[in-house]
C-alpha cells in the first residue's frame, strides 16, 4: 500500500472541515440579507426617546390660531383671558376650553429681496435682522432666506444670534424677483416645530417678475401651513424716488417728448407698486399679519422691533372644530373680544385635511 505523505493528509482532512465552514457563513449571510419574517407575535418595541422638538399629539383636528389685539389708538393689548374670546368657523361659535389659551414659541423665517430694488440697501436689512433676532424669546427660532432669480436657504432653524450673523453675511445680490416661489418655499419647506407658531418677515416690494408660483398659491401655502406673514415693503421708498424723478422729466412739452419712454416706464412702475401693495395688504390681512410701509430704509430697525414685540404680545387660541369632515375644503375664521372696540388680527381661515 503506498504510504501518503503526513503533510498532505493534513490538507486533505482540513479541506473538507474548510468547505463546511465557508458554507455555513454563506448559509448565516444570506440569512441575514433576508428581511425578517414577521411572527404571529411580534416583539414590542422601544419605546423612542423624544427631544425637545418632538410633539405627540393627542388632538390632530386642533386649530392654533395667532392672534393680535390692538386698542383703537393701536396699542398692543395684553393680559386677555379664554373668556375674553369668542371663535366662529363658518359663522359657527366653537367651543374653547380652559386649554384653549396657551403661551408657545414662535419660529420666524426672515426673508429678503436681494434684488436690484433692495441690493443697496442690504446692510440696513443685515443690522434689522439681527437686532430683530436680540428681542425674541430663548426658545424661539430663526431661519434666513434670500431670494432674487433664485430661493436659496441660507440659514436652517436656529436660536443662536452668532449662525445668524454669519448667515446674514451670505446675503449676495441678484437679479429679479421670485417673490412667490419664496413665500411658497417659506410656507411649505420650513415647517415650524409641531409646538410653536409660524411666522413669516419679509422685505420686498413684492412684484414678482412672473416666472414661477402665482400669487394665489403663495397665499395658498401660507394658509395651509398656518402661517402669519409679515411685511416690511418698500414700495413707499420707491413710489417717492419714482414720483421725483418723473417729476424732474415732465418739464416742458418738448422735454416730455424727449424723455417719453422713461416716463412711461416710470408710471407703468408705479401702477405696479400699486397693484404689489394691494397684494401685500390681502396676504398679510388674510394671514393675521401686518404691512410695513417705512419711509426710509433708516427705518427698518425700529420697523422689525415693532414685528418682534408683536409675536411677543401674540395670544396663541387652540380648538377642535365642530365641524370634523376632513374634506379639504376651506373653513372661514373670525376671532372677536368681548370689548367691541377691540382691533382684532388672526388668520381668517384654513384647509381641512383630506381624508
Amino acid at each position: 500500500m503506498q504510504r501518503i505523505p503526513v503533510r498532505f493528509v493534513g490538507i486533505a482532512l482540513a479541506l473538507p472541515l474548510l468547505l463546511v465552514f465557508v458554507s455555513g457563513l454563506q448559509t448565516s449571510a444570506s440569512a441575514q440579507s433576508k428581511p425578517p419574517t414577521p411572527s404571529s407575535t411580534p416583539p414590542q418595541p422601544e419605546p423612542p426617546d423624544l427631544g425637545q422638538d418632538d410633539v405627540i399629539s393627542v388632538n390632530t383636528t386642533e386649530i392654533l390660531l395667532p392672534v393680535t389685539v390692538r386698542d383703537p389708538s393701536g396699542v398692543l393689548v395684553g393680559n386677555l383671558t379664554r373668556k375674553d374670546f369668542r371663535v366662529f368657523e363658518d359663522g359657527v361659535e366653537q367651543p374653547l376650553s380652559d386649554l384653549s389659551l396657551r403661551k408657545v414659541p414662535v419660529d420666524v423665517v426672515l426673508i429678503v429681496d436681494a434684488s436690484s430694488s433692495v441690493a443697496e440697501n442690504l446692510d440696513d436689512f443685515r443690522r434689522a435682522a439681527e437686532g430683530f433676532a436680540t428681542h425674541l424669546a430663548v426658545d424661539d427660532r430663526v431661519s434666513l432666506m434670500q431670494f432674487d432669480d433664485r430661493v436659496m436657504l441660507l440659514q436652517d432653524w436656529t436660536a443662536s444670534i452668532a449662525q445668524l450673523r454669519r448667515a446674514l453675511k451670505r446675503i449676495a445680490p441678484g437679479m429679479f424677483t421670485r417673490f412667490h416661489d419664496a413665500m411658497l418655499l417659506a410656507s411649505r419647506d420650513q415647517p415650524p416645530r409641531g409646538n410653536a407658531r409660524h411666522a413669516i418677515i419679509v422685505l420686498t416690494d413684492g412684484i414678482d417678475s412672473g416666472r414661477g408660483s402665482s400669487f394665489d398659491a403663495a397665499m395658498r401655502a401660507a394658509l395651509e401651513s398656518q402661517t402669519t406673514v409679515y411685511v416690511v415693503s418698500n414700495t413707499r421708498i420707491e413710489r417717492v424716488a419714482k414720483q421725483k424723478e418723473l417729476l424732474s422729466l415732465s418739464g416742458s412739452d418738448s422735454a416730455i417728448r424727449f424723455n417719453r419712454l422713461r416716463i412711461d416706464d416710470l408710471r407703468l412702475g408705479l401702477a405696479a407698486l400699486d397693484a404689489s401693495e394691494r397684494n401685500l395688504d390681502e396676504l398679510t390681512t388674510a394671514t393675521g399679519g401686518k404691512l410695513y410701509r417705512p419711509a426710509t430704509f433708516n427705518d427698518l430697525e425700529k420697523t422689525y422691533r415693532e414685528v418682534a414685540d408683536e409675536l411677543s404680545h401674540q395670544y396663541t387660541i387652540y380648538y377642535s372644530p365642530l365641524n370634523v369632515r376632513r374634506d379639504g375644503r376651506f373653513r372661514r375664521v373670525r376671532v372677536e373680544t368681548t370689548n367691541p372696540a377691540h382691533q382684532v388680527s388672526a388668520r381668517i381661515g384654513y384647509y381641512s385635511p383630506k381624508k
